[in-house]
């Protein structure tokens, strides 16, 4: 359970749940920073998962990333759980679908807590948690010309 306090600012945040979305554009790192910012905050946490150039030894060409109709009602779950656990002044993520490049963003991530350490805590159980529960799946071909599907 949340640590609570007597000072206002140690007390859970309104509506901590400031974004939330899975979209097809460019993901910004800006965007996600500015949704968790909150004056009760002392310690924000923010992670950022790029598309990289390689997978299990493998050279990856092309990436692409799916998801279920019901992803964003898995993201709303995983964040209410990290804000029942957590004392998050605010929460923030992002994911991409779609066709992406090395180098893209394919998801970030923030929460704002106020202390350092809840913050880094939260941060990591949110990014695990979305890895491992909702349903996106990522499509890699290889330059050897095999293909992986990897997800939830």
């Amino acid at each position: 359970m949340a640590h609570m306090s007597d000072h206002p600012g140690e007390q859970a945040a309104a509506d901590p749940i400031r974004l939330l979305e899975i979209r097809e554009s460019p993901l910004s790192v800006d965007e996600v920073f500015r949704a968790v910012g909150d004056a009760a905050a002392g310690g924000t946490a923010l992670f950022v998962g790029t598309v990289r150039n390689h997978d299990g030894g493998a050279d990856v060409d092309a990436l692409g990333y799916s998801c279920h109709p019901t992803a964003e009602v898995e993201m709303r779950r995983i964040a209410e759980k990290i804000v029942a656990e957590y004392p998050v002044r605010a929460l923030a993520a992002i994911h991409r679908v779609g066709d992406l490049e090395v180098g893209d963003l394919a998801v970030v991530v923030a929460v704002s807590c106020p202390h350092r350490g809840e913050a880094f805590e939260a941060c990591r159980k949110l990014i695990d948690d979305l890895k491992h529960e909702v349903p996106i799946w990522k499509h890699q071909s290889f330059s050897d010309g095999t293909e992986e599907w990897v997800g939830a």
